[in-house]
């Protein structure tokens, strides 16, 4: 069970308070964002905050100044005195904005998938239809797992972030009937990644599989619990991760004009 920190609903019309709604499993969308440093950083805020804004207007849930709204909430909740490395979600439906705050899980070196035959609804937005997912999460230790959804022998993405598949020193990613978040968003601005199918089928030809996402930044995996698939390097992780790192502390010592 995860821990919330915080915990905060508002009313669109006025931003009055009222008693808290994760809103999971509703219709709505939701982003997840990484709180870093003192004076409370976000790690990618406008990125997260245009995506969470573009996806509800797909929804037709689209509210004015939603956007001034969401960052009013945001410096409100977040503590300027506080060292953060905490995982920041916001959550809009029709009704309201939901605002939680939990410590972020640091994935062990040892990290494991396991793969779950399970595509989410309308897949390619972050909505809240995610009763399944969290289930099967709630029964794992998150530090050192996460589950890769697959479906008609392709695998799409993981319950919580995206995935990388290196072989050969090139780079692909699954192309479809996946969310692409704002990390993959990242690194495809830093390296070529060519998105295509992923089957089951065809993993023992890569050398590497890297976990990204808001949450775990950029994670090895070590092996797949109900596969043979092994891990044979370190090489594009080592890399990734200087492109990362590079950005988080640029983000610590830049003074943020938003949050």
């Amino acid at each position: 069970m995860v821990t919330l920190l915080l915990k905060k609903s508002y009313l669109h019309k006025d931003l009055k308070e009222v008693k808290f709604n994760d809103l999971w499993n509703g219709y709505g969308i939701f982003t997840t964002m990484r709180v870093i440093g003192r004076s409370a950083k976000i790690l990618f805020y406008k990125t997260h905050i245009n995506n969470l804004i573009k996806s509800l207007k797909k929804y037709n849930i689209h509210k004015n100044n939603l956007k001034k709204n969401i960052l009013k909430l945001v410096k409100l909740n977040l503590k300027k005195n506080k060292n953060y490395d905490h995982l920041l979600r916001v959550a809009v439906n029709n009704k309201m904005v939901s605002i939680s705050l939990r410590k972020r899980p640091i994935p062990k070196s040892n990290f494991k998938l396991k793969l779950i035959d399970y595509k989410r609804v309308d897949a390619a937005y972050k909505n809240l239809k995610y009763k399944k997912i969290l289930k099967i999460l709630s029964k794992l230790d998150v530090t050192k797992f996460d589950i890769a959804l697959c479906k008609r022998n392709k695998i799409l993405e993981t319950g919580t972030s995206n995935l990388l598949f290196i072989k050969s020193n090139k780079i692909f990613s699954p192309k479809k009937d996946c969310y692409k978040g704002t990390t993959i968003k990242f690194f495809s601005k830093k390296v070529k990644i060519k998105f295509t199918n992923i089957f089951l089928k065809d993993l023992h030809v890569f050398d590497e599989i890297l976990v990204v996402g808001s949450g775990k930044g950029i994670v090895s995996v070590s092996s797949i619990d109900n596969n043979s698939w092994k891990r044979k390097s370190f090489k594009l992780y080592k890399k990734l991760t200087k492109i990362y790192k590079l950005q988080v502390n640029q983000n610590l010592k830049r003074i943020p004009k938003e949050v």
